[in-house]
């Protein structure tokens, strides 16, 4: 473990996207963890990720840690996880919340740089787990790129996005949709935006789904909480 963590690096986000994330920290964990189908997701992503006992996987953009423990199911006592995330007072939840797992790491850090390098030759990274997270990316389809490269061959990478909804009931679900990306975009106090927040967001998820199907050799799509979550899950291909 202590090798693990000697080839972890921080590195720091602009100033004011962590101070806007860590005010709101508390509450993140509470919607990430209390919203009505979103641990059975959480669970779903875990499973997509297909992982084996003795497995390593990484979470880009883990939060407060809500998907870590299920990951830590999938891989037990003999794997390793390793959550990254930008923001501090986040990470200190994420820390608080997994601190009686010895085998569960948070680390300061990009998710679009992540601060390890397919760790050592005896720890590869068996899958990488992603959940709304690519549409804060300026660059979410190469962000995908990094990631399949960081797994490599016969690995697994899963995404878990919130996007407008496709279904026949779609006017009210997205409605309420709109407004919640509007508030959780930084600054919460602009109410009027040149592009619609959604539309870009939108555009984003599009993109990152989009690239992970062209690397991949098996994929799986889903979507969840009436039809607003998508989820995908590749495997790349063997060399």
């Amino acid at each position: 473990m202590d090798s693990i963590r000697s080839t972890l690096e921080a590195r720091m986000e602009p100033e004011d996207a962590q101070a806007f994330y860590g005010r709101w920290a508390r509450l993140y964990d509470v919607i990430a963890r209390r919203t009505p189908g979103i641990p059975a997701l959480r669970r779903r992503a875990a499973a997509a990720c297909r992982l084996e006992a003795g497995d390593t996987v990484v979470e880009m953009g883990c939060g407060t840690g809500a998907n870590l423990p299920y990951l830590r199911e999938q891989v037990g006592p003999e794997g390793t996880v390793i959550g990254i995330d930008f923001t501090g007072p986040v990470l200190e939840r994420a820390h608080e919340l997994t601190s009686e797992y010895d085998n569960v790491h948070v680390v300061r850090g990009d998710a679009t740089r992540p601060p390890l390098a397919r760790l050592d030759d005896e720890t590869a990274v068996d899958a990488v787990l992603a959940t709304f997270v690519v549409g804060m990316l300026a660059d979410s389809a190469g962000a995908v790129d990094d990631w399949c490269d960081l797994v490599g061959p016969g690995g697994h990478v899963v995404l878990a996005n919130a996007a407008r909804s496709e279904e026949w009931y779609a006017p009210p679900v997205n409605a309420v949709f709109r407004a919640i990306v509007v508030l959780s975009t930084p600054p919460t106090t602009k109410l009027r935006y040149e592009n619609d927040p959604h539309v870009r967001l939108d555009e984003k998820i599009d993109a990152a789904h989009t690239r992970l199907r062209e690397r991949s050799v098996a994929i799986a799509d889903e979507t969840h909480v009436f039809g607003v979550v998508r989820l995908t899950g590749g495997r790349l291909e063997t060399s």
